[in-house]
């Protein structure tokens, strides 16, 4: 027997007491160890998210700016479609004008240099006429309202042209009319 604290103690009890103190302070550093652990793991999850979501913000953003450039570019290009769809309906008034033979010389000078002034502005600006008179008949650049049969061109080629076509920055804005070998 031992006396601890002016109490009798048998010497048994002591070491009892030593190794359930020792067994808890295991058990506590061994808790704190794997909370230390999770903690870790729980840092490293949500950076690793992180990394994640700025690589999937970043190139989200990335695709944000090319669509919008993409935007901007058509824009800028197909601006004066609607302004030059109008004016197609001048260009043919000025060819059915300049087809007649009544009028005078001066007349029909004035007129030729006012098409070309008119047409060079407009190709500026991006319009094209579509070829079609003996090309290949493709659905994409010519509407095809009539068929005949005739020994100068072969099947499935344009033989003649009832409305010009145009195209402004390569998109077709007017398929041209035509007749189509059958």
């Amino acid at each position: 027997m031992t006396k601890v604290n002016g109490e009798d103690v048998v010497k048994e009890d002591i070491k009892d007491t030593e190794t359930e103190e020792a067994t808890s302070e295991k058990v506590a550093e061994d808790a704190v160890k794997e909370e230390t652990k999770e903690e870790v793991k729980e840092e490293k999850a949500p950076e690793e998210d992180g990394d994640a979501k700025y690589l999937r913000l970043m190139a989200d953003f990335q695709n944000y700016k090319k669509r919008v450039e993409k935007e901007k570019t058509d824009l800028y290009s197909y601006a004066n479609e609607k302004i030059v769809t109008e004016l197609l309906d001048v260009l043919d008034n000025f060819e059915r004008a300049l087809s007649h033979e009544d009028a005078g010389d001066g007349f029909k000078e004035g007129m030729e240099m006012i098409f070309k002034q008119l047409l060079g502005v407009l190709e500026k600006s991006g319009l094209a006429e579509i070829p079609a008179l003996g090309e290949d008949f493709d659905p994409n650049f010519h509407n095809a309202v009539m068929t005949e049969e005739t020994e100068e061109y072969e099947s499935g080629k344009v033989s003649g042209v009832l409305q010009k076509g145009y195209t402004l920055n390569g998109k077709v804005i007017r398929p041209t009319m035509v007749k189509v070998v059958g």
